[in-house]
């Protein structure tokens, strides 16, 4: 078979170009004649241990080799790349959607183009270009934009007619086309000589590579890896890597202290032909066609060509695999309509002879994007895993961010969208898992319209008000497994309709998000926001105090009753959280963050906590509902369910006290409503929850109270120049580029973590300035609408990309956010953004490929807030939190 011919070429080469290797094979047969399974015992001790001789593994010990940590064990159950990247169609494509995967795509090309120079191991490696076919405006719409972020990075690409596509491919069947997108630096490689270059170059470095070595268990005392068990003795270590790929799920809950790896393994099918009768150039282009889900590519002068099918096949789901993937079973009947698919678009195959029928397990993650990073509950215990079909694109790029993380602390570029705390507990089970990928498959290829959401695993988190606010009409969305409410249909609305509409321009739910604005801004709406993460910090002295005060950039020692929001920076400044403290006792203290932080920020703090008895921190967002008062009318409607009065001359601005609110006792109210309008949020007791909610809807009809959803908080909160964590703040992002420097006390009588480097920014200036930009000549009605990630141009110039954008239903115009870079028009150098630099450009917003006039603001529109109580803390700072 094919498969089994590209490995024992890869055996040959590998076995060439690595002495120390052969030396070890070699003894594997003693002159007795019997084999000697292992001639060369386990280090007693490492550094760093890799689990998987995959793609992943050996990148991983080629990177960190290459930044000087020399004392690495890789472990591999089987032989090397003998997994799903034996497997692997080879296919190196840089069109990616999501901003880091594109990055280290790019980066995986560059590496392997030059690997078998430095290696001596032929990978393969031929420059043939991609091509992705489009067969609606739609598809077209979603390739401009990918195309425009391709650009802007400096890779070439360039969106093409059908008739310039049959020039480049004389096979394809264009009739049904309405363009292409092509990248001609795109590759083909042998993905399984990849992975043994890089064992190659790893070895020469000094890592230990031992083959039919299975590692069975993680050893971990106080929530660190100490070890590891194999079938050959133990090894100690202080870091352990898991790139297991599809067994990474079972490793991963085989240590004493399990780590949730949420992935699982489906069938993925690729069909292998014989030559044609003119054998195909070598350099012709891979051909992707997604309306038809399928992928083409030259391989030995014939076709090689699999996709992603609409009825998945889930393998596995009990944790039976193989030790090395035999091929498994072919299935005809499933693989007939991507063959179908593959007949219409290249009629001329139809002669062709197959030679075979490659079935084999690629692993999917609950969200279709690879998994990295450290885990939260054990420390020195790294994953790389979870590549969706991406692996070989991903490779190079995806070991080098780990190898930094490890070596540094931290990547060079922010991965949260891939970091493994994005996921909790709950995404663990096996039945989400399964039902999870059957959806996600199909996924790879469907049309990416903004705003869509996964339909399976769906009720998993919910709040106490979840009937009653669907009785009322509430379409949901998810984050983080919590359904949050995207808007209310109103009564005689076609749900149907609504429920269909995704679309790149103006959208179905427009005027019904219009409405819930309009009712924020002039009478009161409520929003259940009780996906929020909640955490109470106390102590039995000035523990808590100090520790927060070390931990967070803002002062937190403020009177008892008062809100401080402030940033959780790491040691460069950047954002790790953005969260809202209030103070409850002297002791005791009251944490919310965004509702993807439950993870990250839990295992930030942990690992930072003083290993202090009188220290306490709990998760309670389950204890809470919150419920958000948004409008003028808000005032009204809690001093009469209070009896209490609520103005703010009695209750300020950033301010806390628990109250009653009808019958129900223990309420904590705060004068903060995440948008910059006037309003209070409720923390209500889980059981109360229903009461206060009918209380505070009754007391509120003669005020016009309505419900709203989070489509009308982003519009509020995007139109006041508030960031938010996760998409416009991150890791890489300090207060001072984003305008928040009264959230930083600099001067608060102690040092907090990132002071250093904000100092240092305070001193020299910053290098990307958050910057607010409302479209001047953009039709709301007939024009593509922003939505994040658009690239914005200054006096024609790329100086940086949108992070998120809303239509403002004030201004009547849409608004998007986004950082402002100088680049040096000479050396390309990154250079201090000044004010002046801001306000004396003329911007444009790229759009898939279309320009559009933008004014630029480093303030928002209308003054923040009525009532100022503290004016170095006005609202502006609740910045955050969708």
């Amino acid at each position: 078979p094919a498969g089994m011919f590209l490995r024992l070429l890869s055996d040959v080469r590998w076995q060439a170009a690595n002495p120390r290797w052969r030396h070890v094979t070699c003894c594997r047969r003693s002159s007795s004649g019997t084999a000697e399974p292992h001639p060369v015992s386990l280090p007693a001790r490492a550094q760093v241990v890799i689990c998987g001789g995959g793609i992943m593994g050996t990148s991983v010990a080629y990177h960190l080799s290459k930044m000087g940590w020399k004392d690495i064990v890789l472990l591999e159950q089987g032989r090397l790349a003998a997994g799903t990247t034996r497997f692997c169609a080879g296919i190196v494509s840089t069109a990616r959607h999501v901003s880091i995967e594109l990055k280290m795509a790019d980066y995986s090309n560059k590496l392997y183009q030059q690997l078998e120079q430095e290696t001596g191991v032929n990978t393969g490696y031929t420059k043939t270009g991609s091509i992705s076919l489009a067969q609606t405006q739609d598809r077209l719409i979603s390739l401009k934009r990918i195309a425009s972020s391709l650009n802007v990075m400096g890779i070439p690409c360039e969106i093409i007619t059908p008739k310039q596509v049959a020039q480049l491919h004389p096979l394809i069947n264009i009739h049904d086309l309405v363009g292409a997108m092509y990248v001609p630096e795109d590759a083909l490689v042998s993905s399984a000589n990849v992975s043994l270059a890089l064992a190659t170059a790893a070895s020469r470095n000094g890592v230990q590579i031992h083959e039919r070595t299975s590692v069975s268990h993680v050893s971990v005392q106080k929530g660190r890896v100490t070890g590891v068990e194999t079938d050959r003795g133990q090894i100690q270590c202080q870091y352990f890597v898991n790139c297991a790929g599809q067994w990474a799920y079972e490793l991963g809950h085989s240590g004493e202290e399990p780590v949730n790896i949420p992935l699982h393994a489906c069938e993925h099918f690729y069909l292998l032909t014989h030559p044609l009768k003119e054998p195909l150039a070598s350099n012709l282009p891979t051909v992707v066609d997604p309306d038809g889900r399928i992928y083409i590519r030259n391989w030995q002068g014939g076709i090689l060509s699999g996709g992603f099918e609409k009825n998945p096949k889930p393998l596995f789901t009990e944790g039976r695999n193989q030790l090395e993937i035999q091929n498994l079973q072919e299935d005809w009947d499933h693989f007939e309509p991507l063959l179908s698919a593959l007949l219409r678009r290249m009629p001329d195959l139809e002669a062709l002879q197959i030679m075979q029928l490659v079935n084999c397990p690629e692993s999917f993650t609950p969200d279709m994007r690879c998994i990295m990073g450290e885990s939260p509950t054990v420390r020195g215990y790294f994953v790389l895993a979870g590549m969706n079909s991406a692996g070989i694109s991903y490779g190079g790029g995806a070991g080098k961010y780990l190898a930094e993380w490890m070596v540094n602390g931290y990547p060079s570029e922010n991965v949260w969208p891939l970091d493994l705390k994005r996921f909790g507990t709950l995404q663990s089970s096996r039945t989400f898992l399964r039902h999870r990928v059957m959806e996600v498959m199909p996924l790879m290829c469907d049309l990416k319209v903004p705003r869509w959401d996964f339909q399976t695993g769906r009720q998993l988190r919910t709040s106490p008000l979840y009937d009653r606010l669907d009785a009322q009409g509430a379409r949901w969305m998810e984050k983080h497994g919590f359904e949050r409410v995207k808007y209310f249909v109103p009564p005689g609305k076609d749900l149907l309709d609504l429920d269909q509409s995704k679309t790149f321009y103006k959208p179905d739910w427009f005027d019904i998000v219009g409405s819930e604005v309009k009712c924020c801004k002039e009478a009161v709406c409520v929003i259940d926001m009780s996906s929020f993460t909640k955490f109470e910090i106390s102590s039995t002295g000035d523990q808590a105090l100090e520790t927060l005060q070390y931990l967070f950039s803002n002062d937190l020692d403020v009177p008892v009753g008062h809100v401080v929001h402030t940033g959780m920076l790491n040691e460069k400044g950047g954002y790790e959280n953005d969260c809202s403290i209030a103070r409850l006792s002297k002791r005791s203290f009251f944490m919310i963050s965004p509702t993807d932080q439950q993870v990250h920020c839990w295992a930030w703090l942990k690992n930072r906590l003083p290993d202090d008895s009188n220290l306490t921190m709990e998760d309670v967002t389950w204890k809470y509902t919150a419920l958000n008062l948004i409008g003028p009318r808000a005032v009204d409607v809690l001093s009469e369910l209070s009896y209490a009065p609520m103005t703010p001359e009695h209750f300020p601005s950033l301010f806390c006290k628990e109250m009653s609110v009808g019958y129900a006792n223990g309420i904590r109210v705060m004068s903060i409503t995440h948008t910059g309008e006037p309003g209070f949020m409720l923390y209500i007791p889980i059981e109360y929850a229903l009461h206060v909610y009918n209380e505070v809807m009754n007391m509120g009809q003669k005020y016009g109270i309505r419900n709203a959803g989070y489509y009308a908080l982003r519009s509020l909160r995007i139109e006041k120049f508030f960031a938010f964590w996760g998409q416009d703040l991150d890791a890489f992002t300090t207060p001072m580029e984003c305008g928040r420097e009264f959230q930083v006390k600099l001067e608060k009588g102690m040092e907090f973590v990132g002071q250093e480097a904000l100092l240092e920014q305070k001193h020299n200036g910053v290098y990307k300035r958050f910057t607010m930009f409302i479209l001047e000549d953009h039709d709301t009605d007939t024009d593509l609408w922003p939505w994040w990630g658009e690239p914005i141009f200054r006096n024609g110039r790329y100086v940086g990309k949108t992070t998120s954008s809303a239509y403002s239903y004030s201004l009547e115009r849409h608004v998007c956010l986004g950082f402002v870079h100088h680049f040096d028009k000479e050396t390309g150098e990154e250079l201090v953004v000044t004010t002046d630099f801001i306000n004396q450009g003329e911007y444009e917003i790229d759009i898939a490929g279309q320009r559009f006039q933008a004014k630029a603001k480093l303030y928002p529109f209308s003054s923040l807030f009525t009532h100022r109580r503290r004016k170095d803390e006005v609202e502006l700072s609740s910045y955050q939190r969708e």
